[in-house]
């Protein structure tokens, strides 16, 4: 019987070409129920080995002389805060592993390092990130203003506008509209939902965060090092490698010529939003799976219950199955800084990125015609 149903089901898993209608979400999220099992032991692996690299890296910024070799595992260690966060991020999505509540307390432990506050991810990615995703208004991730919001701002805020999207700051940008605003004790207007769990989460981080220091003023007195010279290795360099590192994970996951944004909830919807808004960074060298794979993103939208170390196979099975429908970019740096000088601004008459004088730098779906 089980062999009869794996033909029935290989042969209805038929590439959809291009000018066919999109399967329903719930049709392709079948092809992939196979690659959604779940593993304990192999996940907790994951996550010790890479807290032992972390732990490593950061006795090295201690007992290393040279400032080059410091400077070396202090950005290694970044590298690694951002490896641990993608652990983290997937068992806040209860895809690392099969249990509810072990997904819970690895997902807090991941998050330690990267000082991201558990719960309120939670709610700001998966429930809003993968709920409207690149819908204007719900979704805040590196939303695009339009012309008119752009104008309003003052001087400030254009200018800060300018400094994120130059293709230079993703870092700054996550550091300052993401992390501190939103993951770190938020204000009533960041977040109007105040939840008990959201305080205790931030007190969480901030324990780590000053256990973290005291660590490293306890080790510069004793081996006889300047504290703020140690601090910069020990904490800020590789805090600020993981700001650059998520702020342009997530940039390049979403921001693209041929991404779409929306404002009207429907049109939204009909788009198939969880294909459409996201994009497949490829690298060389298999630098995609040295960051677990979470550059596969088209199949971790598709279903959030793919664990990381299943990602790349969901992803190619995707691609197989629906030739053409998907956004494949090989990474070029050159392709990335075009991408930050076409996108700016989004325009949602004419449905297409703008510069910051209004003039349209991506083609518009099939339909319309750019002004």
């Amino acid at each position: 019987m089980v062999p009869f149903v794996t033909r029935f089901m290989n042969q209805l898993e038929q590439p959809i070409a291009p000018n066919e209608p999109m399967p329903h979400r719930k049709v392709i999220r079948e092809w992939l129920i196979p690659l959604s099992h779940r593993i304990t032991a192999g996940a907790v692996l994951l996550l010790l080995v890479d807290y032992a690299v972390w732990a490593a890296l950061l006795t090295g910024t201690v007992l290393f002389e040279a400032w080059w070799a410091k400077l070396l595992c202090a950005g290694a260690m970044g590298f690694t805060i951002g490896r641990l966060f993608i652990i983290g991020h997937d068992a806040c999505h209860q895809s690392l592993t099969p249990h509810r509540g072990l997904n819970k307390w690895l997902g807090r432990i991941a998050f330690l390092p990267s000082l991201t506050t558990y719960s309120l991810w939670d709610i700001g990615h998966n429930v809003v990130h993968h709920g409207y995703t690149n819908l204007k208004g719900f979704d805040f991730v590196w939303a695009p203003l339009t012309q008119e919001e752009f104008a309003k701002l003052n001087v400030m805020g254009r200018l800060l506008d300018r400094i994120y999207r130059s293709g230079w700051a993703p870092g700054l940008y996550y550091m300052i509209e993401i992390w501190w605003k939103k993951m770190v004790f938020p204000s009533a207007k960041e977040m109007p939902t105040r939840r008990p769990i959201f305080i205790k989460d931030s007190w969480l981080i901030t324990a780590f965060a000053a256990l973290w220091l005291g660590g490293i003023v306890w080790a510069a007195d004793a081996t006889n090092q300047s504290v703020l010279w140690l601090m910069l290795f020990s904490f800020v360099v590789p805090f600020l490698f993981w700001c650059a590192m998520i702020g342009f994970v997530v940039y390049v996951h979403h921001t693209h010529v041929k991404v779409s944004w929306h404002d009207d909830r429907s049109a939204w919807a009909k788009a198939q939003p969880f294909v459409s808004t996201t994009v497949h960074l490829t690298f060389p060298l298999k630098i995609g799976a040295l960051m677990h794979h979470i550059m596969e993103h088209t199949a971790h939208h598709v279903d959030m219950s793919i664990p990381l170390y299943r990602l790349k196979q969901a992803q190619t099975k995707l691609e197989t199955l629906l030739p053409g429908r998907i956004i494949v970019q090989p990474f070029s740096w050159s392709w990335y800084f075009q991408t930050a000088r076409d996108c700016k601004l989004y325009d949602f008459t004419r449905q297409c990125w703008t510069d910051y004088k209004g003039r349209a730098t991506s083609t518009p779906p099939a339909g319309l015609t750019a002004a």
